[in-house]
Order: structure tokens, then C-alpha cells, then sequence
């Protein structure tokens, strides 16, 4: 093994520019495998622990107490499937003001339970204690971390309901409820409603959940289930965005393998080939078949492993920023947001050499076959028959002499041209890809701006700490409308909502007035206009069950609404759905906007404008919002990184495939100058043996690239794109691309090029 290693190191020292190619590759590859496996696992595992840790509900279910009695609710528990269940437990639905523990107001999904204990949804106390006696409270934290004991003795006088006192905080993964009373309580609150929770045998899917539900169900009366939450829901509530983000880098990490693979195999069938003298003498002195194959193991394993190790570190380094961004706004319970397991590392040190070894293995075995007298003997041969009928044919053509001989070199070694051949598509697919990603999504961040400035105005209150405006609503937004420079005025009330059937709260946004983002705002349908209408994003429909056209029940203060779905947005929050101003006038006249947009007209000095807004009320708080999205700027960012790095890399190994045919050639250079070929003439020659596969790989992978594209976009969950940002491709733009392929031959071609066009005669003649 000392021989062994002696001769790798040696091989290493020969070939530095091979070195740094696998090194390279291999760090590019890691970093991106490891970030789309921390991702996958963050997007799933923090969560199934949290839940199965506190034993939540497979299946929150709801049930109308004026069909069904609590005895035939509890006689569910038995019934064939269910591996555990609770309840039923008494839920109301209770309104709370704007500001209220920093909560935009609306309505509290509240359940009376005698302890956080039981056989399923085991809820973690964070502050204070359990509410056990009338008047107390305990509130659901749906972030990280505690709140604090500085909140506990809030107080909570909801109209038309009891005043509560919040002596406690407590956080579970299921989602049952917003807060939590005692049973004694509930009753005093009259419920209309009773909450089941199951865990079933079996949770293997969503659609084996609805069939456990439907056999639970079946001899209650019909019409007593209003409505049901499953424990796929509310995961893909928690992995949404982090879900939007493996798409595309599970592609630009499954290119890095397949370019770490294709350059890998050049490089050692290269090295073999151009090393028949050494691998001669190395058996001639004693180094059996398999020993020398060793040493071309050796000679990868090395610069693979330091960018293994590299690529390991700078993955992690990584990591935390790009979880951070893909698991920002979510509720997460009690799971660790960005937390991944140690195995994506250990996966990633172990699984790149040994998939950098399986590539080097095959021309490796090639050396283990060569004898020792053939190897030595054929390194001073002069290579024939390969490529001949096609030199010949071309040097029958008008073209340059240079040109000629240059596109019939590739002929002369099929399987390297393959390969060179390849590692060049996957450079030009890696382009298209990011560039259509580029265009999508500047074009997803631009959709809604109309060329226009805006400011956002916020209203104080009780709620934010500031003093509460002393204009009313109306009077507020004439004066903004009135204002030189303004050119659209919208306002915005927010609250907490309740959806028929469902166990969690909704955020509702209600609009009124200037309608110019929302053309482009809309996937499908329209916008929202008349009473009962609302609008949602992807992510929100999805986990709700809900599509365009369909209709459901918005509860707010009391009062029920009977709302319709006429469109989808491009994107939006999970857990908010956006309506017109007249269902708020319906469901809570006297609510009143707690922010307005104005859109300034062009030319229009937006700070001065902000000052003007705050001079109309003291209540009032001007901003220039932030235009910039973190999910755009991350995903442009990480696909031009990863593009420069991946379209290097590919130059690098038509380096290689150019500079061992050189050398390979250096007989038959010696004779073309020796016969009047000037340095320009064998720089061309050089050239267009690959410039030739430059513009293939181009061909090639300009359709791998859109269809890379498309595959992409169409599954971020989290964003709906219309056809218009997906239609990202002009002539002009694939014109560029299909030069992309050349250029990447062109420029790992030139320095081996030069470098031959200025050998002497005399060196290459000695050499041999």
C-alpha cells in the first residue's frame, strides 16, 4: 500500500489541473446535495417528532351537538381503526378585540378541557398553569419559544361573552384550538359544537385517514360531521415553503452528480489513456494489476475527498440562512424550525467518494486488463485507423485545412468526445434552467407594481401602542386621496375568522378601493367585488380542500356569511384568505381599516409624500415598503451561484478532454509545423474540435433546460405562476443559448490551445 500510495501522490502532483477539476466539482455537488437533503429532512422530521412526541390527533374532527349526543360521540372510541381518541370536548367560537396580545382581532376557536393531558393531543404548558376554575383561559403560542410571564393576567372581555383571564400558554402540534377553557366554562359559553380527536392504526396517507373518519362516522346521524382537520394538512401547512424551495435544488443537485460522474470518468480514462508508458512500467516493476488500479483510485479519492469535506462545510454554513428564509411565517408549534439530522452530513462524507469511486471504476479497470509489454509499447505508436474515413472526408471539403482537421478530431475518440460531449449539454441545460428561473421569478416579483410607488399607511390603536386615529375611516382616506401625488387609495382591515368545519382560525384581509394590482395578482377567476366573494392563494386552497368556485361559511363576531371562491391568487399566506369590503360590512359593520396602500402618481417624492401622510393625523404612520422579496433574491442568488460554478466546472473538463489530446497528439503536431502550420492554424484547429461539440451540447440542452424549467415551477406549492411568467423563452434569448454550448468549449479549449501553438517543433520531436 505504501507503493500505492507513493504513486497516487505522484499522479496527483503531475495532473494538478485535473486535481482541481474533481475537487471543484465534487464541492459543488456536496453543497448542493446536502442543502435539498436538509430541506427534505427539515420539512418533515422536526415535525413527525413534535407530533408523535405529543401524541397529536391523526384526525380533529367537529361535530354539531344538535344532531349528535356527547354518549354517541364518545361511543366512537371504539369503534375499528381508532388506536386512541379524546373528547368530545365542548368548542366556541369567541371574538376578541383588534390588539389583543398583539393578535389582529376577530374571532378565538376556543375548547373546554380539564387537563393538557391525555391518550391524544398531549398539550405542552409554556407559561402559568392549566385553567381549572371559571374565568381562566389558557392561549395557544403558535411560535418558537415562550411568550413570557410578563402576559400572563391579560384579560379578555369579549363582546357578548364572559371575561376571561389568560393564566397560561401552552403550544401543541395538532392544531386543535386556538386556546383552551375549563369544561365548566364552556358550558357557561353554550357550544354548538364538540371536538373528537383520533389517532388511527393506521396514518400511512390522507385518503386511509378519510377512510378510517368515513367508518368512525357511519352510524352517527347525517349531516353531525361539520368538518375535520388531518395530520397531512397541517404538515404541509409547516413544510410549504421549505417544499417551494427543493424543486429547483434537487435539479441543480442531481446536475452536479451527473457532471461529478461524467468529469470523474474523463478524467481517469484520460489519464489512462494518456499513461500507457506508466501504467507499462509501473507492472514492468512490479505493481500487480490490481495495485494499479489502486493508484488511479487513489489519485480521484483524494481531491474528491478534500471537496467532499469542503462542500460538507460550506452546505451547513448554507443551510441555516436558506432554512431560516423557507421556514419564515409559519406556525411551528413545539417542532424545531430548521433543526436537521447529523445523518445529512454523514450521508454526504461517505456518499460523494464512493459515487466518485463507482465513476473512476470503469476506466479504471481498464489499466488492470493492459499488459505490461502492449502498454509500453503502444504509448510510442502512432495512433491509427480511428477517424481516418472522416479526416479524409473533410480534408475533401473546401474548408480551412485547420478547420478540417479540427472536426474530424473528435472521431478519433468517441467514448471521450461522449463524455466531453455530455459534461457540455449539462453545462448548457444548467444555464437555461437558471435563466428561465431568473426571468419567472423577476417577473413573479414585479407582478402587482405597475410601474407605480406606493406607501403604507398604519392606523394606531389600543393594539399597536400608539394613539388611535381622530379622523374616522372615511375622513382618512379622503384626505389621503386628496393629497398632490396621489394617484389610488386602498384600504385594509384585518381580522381573525372562522371557517365553517375548520378547527383553526383564518386570517381575513377585506379591501376596498383601488383595484389596480389585482389583474395581476389573479391566476385564475377575478378578483373579489361583491358580498361574499373571496380570493386565496395556492397553499391555503390546497390545505383547505377548497378550488375556485366553491363555497363555504366565513364566521366574525358572531355573525355567519355565506362566501363563494372566484379566484386564486398567484401566492399568499397559508392561513389567510382575502375578501371584498362588503362581506366586512356584513359580518362586522363596524370594524374599520387598520392600513391603506397609496399608490403615488409618477414622479411623486415618496419620503415627502410619507411626511405629508403623517401630518393628516397624529394617529397615522407612513412607510416606503420594502419592494424586494428574500424568496426571489434566494433563488436568483443560489441559481447564478450554482450556474457560474457548474458552467466552470464543465469548461474545466473540455480542459481536460483538450489538453489530453493534445498531448496524445503531440507527434502529429510536431509534423503539421514542420510542414508550415503557423501557431494561429493549430490554436483554430484546436478550437474547433470542440466548438463543434459546443454547439451540439447546445442543441442538446437548451430542451433539457425548459423542460428542467417548467418541471421546476410547476411544483412550488406555495405559488401558482401563470402562463405569463412560465413563457419566459424569445428567440434572441435561445439564440444566446445556443452560443452558451460554444462558449463553454471555446474557453476550456483556449489555454491548451495556446499552450500547443507555441511548442516548438524541436521540444515535440524531442519529447517523442
Amino acid at each position: 500500500m505504501n507503493a500505492v500510495w507513493r504513486a497516487a501522490r505522484a499522479a496527483v502532483r503531475r495532473r494538478r489541473v485535473q486535481t482541481f477539476v474533481i475537487g471543484l466539482v465534487v464541492l459543488c455537488s456536496t453543497t448542493t446535495v446536502l442543502l435539498a437533503l436538509a430541506l427534505l429532512d427539515a420539512a418533515s422530521g422536526p415535525f413527525e417528532k413534535a407530533h408523535a412526541r405529543q401524541r397529536g390527533a391523526h384526525v380533529v374532527a367537529s361535530f354539531d351537538t344538535g344532531r349528535v349526543s356527547p354518549e354517541q360521540l364518545a361511543r366512537t372510541a371504539g369503534r375499528p381503526g381508532v388506536e386512541a381518541s379524546a373528547g368530545p370536548f365542548g368548542q366556541a367560537v369567541v371574538n376578541v378585540p383588534d390588539g389583543w396580545l398583539w393578535t389582529a382581532g376577530g374571532t378565538l376557536s376556543v375548547v373546554g378541557r380539564a387537563d393538557p393531558g391525555g391518550p391524544v393531543d398531549r398539550i405542552e404548558l409554556l407559561e402559568g398553569h392549566w385553567a381549572t376554575a371559571p374565568g381562566e383561559i389558557v392561549v395557544n403560542w403558535p411560535s418558537q419559544g415562550s411568550p413570557g410571564p410578563e402576559l400572563l393576567g391579560t384579560t379578555l372581555d369579549s363582546p357578548g361573552g364572559p371575561k376571561l383571564t389568560v393564566v397560561g400558554f401552552a403550544a401543541d402540534m395538532s392544531k386543535s384550538a386556538s386556546a383552551w377553557v375549563t369544561p365548566g366554562q364552556m358550558a357557561a359559553m353554550h357550544p354548538v359544537s364538540a371536538q373528537m380527536l383520533y389517532r388511527f392504526t393506521d396514518a400511512s396517507s390522507g385518503s386511509r385517514l378519510d377512510a378510517a373518519l368515513a367508518v368512525v362516522t357511519a352510524d352517527l346521524p347525517g349531516g353531525s360531521l361539520t368538518g375535520a382537520q388531518d395530520y397531512f394538512t397541517l404538515k404541509a401547512a409547516f413544510s410549504a415553503l421549505a417544499d417551494s424551495y427543493l424543486p429547483f435544488i434537487t435539479f441543480f443537485g442531481v446536475l452536479g452528480l451527473l457532471v461529478s460522474c461524467l468529469i470523474v470518468g474523463n478524467v481517469v480514462s484520460g489519464a489512462v489513456v494518456s499513461g500507457y508508458r506508466h501504467i507499462g512500467v509501473l507492472k514492468a516493476v512490479g505493481f500487480t494489476p490490481n495495485q494499479v488500479v489502486g493508484v488511479y483510485l487513489t489519485m480521484v479519492c483524494l481531491p474528491a475527498a478534500v471537496g467532499c469535506v469542503l462542500g460538507t462545510l460550506a452546505g451547513n454554513a448554507l443551510a441555516g440562512p436558506i432554512l431560516k428564509v423557507a421556514f419564515s411565517g409559519i406556525e411551528t408549534g413545539r417542532a424545531s424550525v430548521g433543526a436537521y439530522g447529523t445523518w445529512v452530513s454523514v450521508v454526504c462524507l461517505a456518499g460523494m467518494p464512493a459515487l466518485v469511486l463507482l465513476s473512476a471504476l470503469a476506466p479504471a479497470l481498464r489499466a488492470h486488463r493492459l499488459p505490461a509489454a502492449r502498454a509500453i509499447s503502444a504509448a510510442g505508436a502512432p495512433r491509427t485507423g480511428r477517424g481516418r474515413r472522416v479526416q479524409r472526408l473533410l480534408g475533401g471539403s473546401r474548408l480551412p485545412r485547420s478547420v478540417s482537421l479540427g472536426l474530424g478530431q473528435p472521431f478519433a475518440r468517441p467514448a471521450r468526445t461522449l463524455l466531453t460531449l455530455s459534461a457540455i449539454v449539462l453545462g448548457v441545460t444548467t444555464v437555461t434552467l437558471a435563466t428561465g428561473l431568473t426571468g419567472t421569478m423577476l417577473a413573479y416579483a414585479d407582478a402587482g407594481r405597475d410601474g407605480g410607488t406606493r406607501i403604507q399607511v398604519s392606523a394606531g390603536g389600543p393594539g399597536n401602542g400608539r394613539t388611535p386615529p381622530t379622523l374616522t375611516d372615511p375622513q382618512i382616506e379622503d384626505r389621503l386621496r386628496a393629497l398632490p401625488g396621489t394617484a389610488g387609495v386602498r384600504a385594509r382591515a384585518l381580522s381573525q375568522a372562522h371557517l365553517a368545519g375548520q378547527a383553526q382560525t383564518v386570517f381575513a384581509d377585506f379591501y376596498r378601493g383601488d383595484a389596480s394590482r389585482d389583474a395581476s395578482r389573479i391566476v385564475r377567476g377575478r378578483a373579489p367585488r361583491a358580498e361574499g366573494e373571496v380570493v386565496a392563494g395556492p397553499a391555503f386552497l390546497t390545505q383547505r380542500g377548497l378550488a375556485v368556485g366553491d363555497r363555504t361559511t366565513l364566521e366574525l363576531h358572531g355573525r355567519q356569511a355565506p362566501v363563494v371562491v372566484v379566484g386564486e391568487l398567484i401566492e399568499g399566506n397559508a392561513q389567510a384568505l382575502e375578501a371584498s369590503w362588503p362581506t366586512l360590512l356584513k359580518l362586522a359593520p363596524d370594524l374599520r381599516a387598520t392600513e391603506y396602500t397609496v399608490r403615488l402618481a409618477p414622479g411623486t417624492d415618496a419620503r415627502a409624500h410619507a411626511e405629508a401622510v403623517e401630518a393628516i393625523d397624529p394617529g397615522l404612520r407612513a412607510r416606503v415598503p420594502d419592494t424586494s422579496n428574500a424568496g426571489t433574491t434566494t433563488v436568483v442568488t443560489f441559481s447564478t451561484v450554482f450556474t457560474v460554478l457548474l458552467t466552470v466546472v464543465a469548461s474545466l473538463g473540455v480542459f481536460n478532454t483538450v489538453l489530453l489530446n493534445t498531448r496524445e497528439r503531440r507527434r502529429d503536431l510536431g509534423m503539421l509545423k514542420s510542414i508550415g502550420m503557423t501557431p494561429r492554424q493549430v490554436v483554430v484547429m484546436t478550437v474547433t474540435s470542440v466548438a463543434g461539440l459546443g454547439a451540439v451540447g447546445g442543441l442538446l440542452g437548451i430542451p433539457l433546460g425548459m423542460v428542467a424549467h417548467r418541471l421546476v415551477v410547476d411544483h412550488v406549492g406555495v405559488v401558482s405562476f401563470p402562463e405569463a411568467m412560465k413563457d419566459v423563452w424569445h428567440a434572441p434569448q435561445l439564440a444566446f443559448l445556443l452560443l452558451a454550448g460554444v462558449v463553454i468549449a471555446v474557453l476550456g479549449a483556449l489555454v491548451p490551445a495556446r499552450s500547443a501553438a507555441r511548442a516548438t517543433i524541436a521540444t515535440v520531436l524531442h519529447t517523442e
